[in-house]
C-alpha cells in the first residue's frame, strides 16, 4: 500500500495514551440523539479497554468532535485530528458527513472505521484506509423492499427531501421494486406541504408513504398529517431511515409514531455479550439503547483489538482490516471486498425491519429480517 506522509512522525512516548479521534453528531441540525448514543457506545468500549490494562499498557483515549451534520466540519476535523496524532478515526451516523470524513481520511492516509453511515459510495476510488460496520444502504433498503412487497404494498410513494442520501434510497428502492411489479412515486418536499401529500397519496391511489425527510421536521408534520386525514385511514407510513429508533420520536407524536416500521440492526436476540453491553448502555444514558450505541462500542473493540495486535501504526492499522475477527455485540465483525462498495465491509450486520408496538409504543415488534 502507498502510505502518504503521516504527521504521527515522532513516538510517544511510553505509557501515553493511544488517541483515536471520534466524529459525532451532538448538536442541530445533526441527529442530536443518535449522536448521544453513537458517542454512548464509543465511551462505554473505552472504559472497558482501559479497565482491562488498555493497548499493552497505555490508555486509550477518545478525540470527540462534533460534525453538526455538516460534511465540511467533519472533513475539518478529520484534517485536525490527524495533527493531532490520532491513531485511528471512529464513528459518524451521518451518510453525508461520513462520505466527506473517508474521502479526507484517505486522502491523508488516516484509518478510518465507520460505526454507523451507509450510504453505499463512501469514497469515489477502493480505498484501503476505511472500514465499515453499518450495512450497506443498498443491502438495508432492499430487505425493507422486501418486507413492503410482503405486505402487500406495490404503489409506494416516497416523500422525499434533496439530498444524496434520500436520492440514493429512492433509486433503490425503485429499482429494486420495479424489477418486481411494483412502483414508486417521488413526492418532493421541496414544493409539498405535509397537507399537500395527502392529496397526492390519493390522486396516486399509493398504498404506503415511506418517509426520506429530515427528524423532527418534516417527517412529524407528514405523520401528523396523514395519520389526522379520514381519508387515509388503511395507508401504511414507513421510515426506511430509522426516524422512530429513539425516543424522541415517541415522545413528540405519541400514539401516533407507533406502527411506523424501520430498519434496526440488531439481532433477533443479543448474545451474552450483547446483554451485558445493552444493561451497562441503558444505565449510562438513562434509557434504551438503539442499535447506533451498539455499533459505537462495536467500533472501539475492533480498533482496540487491531492496536493491540499491530500497534499504533495508521499503515499497519489498515493493512489489518481483512485479518480482523472480533466477536462484537451483534455477532463476529470481519470485514471483506463487497461488489459495489469501496471500503472494507462487515456483510452482514443483522437487519430488522420493526415498528412500535401501538398498544406499547416503548415496545417494538420484530416485523421482518433479511
Amino acid at each position: 500500500m502507498d502510505t502518504p506522509p503521516s504527521p504521527l512522525a515522532a513516538e510517544r512516548p511510553e505509557g501515553s495514551a493511544v488517541r483515536i479521534g471520534a466524529l459525532v453528531p451532538l448538536t442541530r441540525p445533526g441527529w442530536v440523539e443518535a449522536g448521544q448514543h453513537l458517542l454512548a457506545g464509543l465511551e462505554l468500549a473505552v472504559r472497558e479497554v482501559n479497565d482491562a490494562g488498555g493497548i499493552v499498557g497505555r490508555p486509550l483515549e477518545l478525540v470527540v468532535r462534533d460534525t453538526a451534520a455538516d460534511p465540511q466540519k467533519a472533513a475539518a476535523a478529520v484534517d485536525e485530528l490527524a495533527r493531532l496524532g490520532v491513531a485511528a478515526l471512529a464513528g459518524e451516523y451521518h451518510s453525508v458527513v461520513a462520505r466527506a470524513a473517508a474521502v479526507r481520511a484517505d486522502a491523508l492516509g488516516l484509518p478510518f472505521l465507520c460505526s454507523s453511515a451507509v450510504l453505499d459510495v463512501l469514497t469515489e476510488q477502493p480505498t484501503e484506509w476505511v472500514a465499515r460496520l453499518a450495512p450497506a444502504q443498498s443491502h438495508g433498503w432492499r430487505i425493507y423492499a422486501d418486507f413492503l412487497l410482503g405486505e402487500g404494498h406495490s404503489r409506494i410513494a416516497v416523500a422525499a427531501e434533496s439530498s444524496v442520501y434520500w436520492a440514493s434510497g429512492t433509486r433503490i428502492l425503485r429499482d429494486y421494486l420495479a424489477s418486481r411489479g411494483g412502483t414508486v412515486i417521488e413526492l418532493d418536499m421541496r414544493a409539498l406541504t405535509p397537507t399537500a401529500v395527502c392529496d397526492e397519496l390519493l390522486d396516486n391511489r399509493a398504498t404506503a408513504l415511506l418517509l426520506l425527510v429530515g427528524h423532527p421536521e418534516p417527517a412529524v408534520s407528514i405523520v401528523r398529517s396523514v395519520r389526522r386525514d379520514r381519508r387515509l385511514a388503511e395507508i401504511m407510513i414507513g421510515a426506511p431511515a430509522g426516524q422512530p429508533e429513539f425516543a424522541e420520536w415517541a415522545t413528540v407524536l405519541g400514539d401516533d409514531g407507533a406502527a411506523i416500521p424501520f430498519l434496526r440492526y440488531l439481532p433477533e436476540r443479543l448474545s451474552r455479550l450483547g446483554a451485558r453491553v445493552e444493561t451497562a448502555l441503558r444505565e449510562r444514558l438513562g434509557e434504551a439503547p438503539s442499535f447506533v450505541a451498539f455499533e459505537g462500542y462495536d467500533t472501539v473493540a475492533v480498533l482496540a483489538d487491531v492496536l493491540r495486535s499491530h500497534g499504533v501504526d495508521r499503515a499497519r492499522t489498515a493493512e489489518s482490516w481483512p485479518r480482523v475477527a472480533v466477536e462484537g455485540t451483534r455477532g463476529q465483525i470481519r470485514f471483506s471486498r463487497t461488489p459495489g462498495i469501496s471500503v472494507w465491509q462487515w456483510a452482514w450486520t443483522p437487519v430488522q425491519v420493526v415498528d412500535r408496538d401501538p398498544a406499547a409504543p416503548d415496545r417494538f415488534r420484530i416485523l421482518h429480517a433479511g
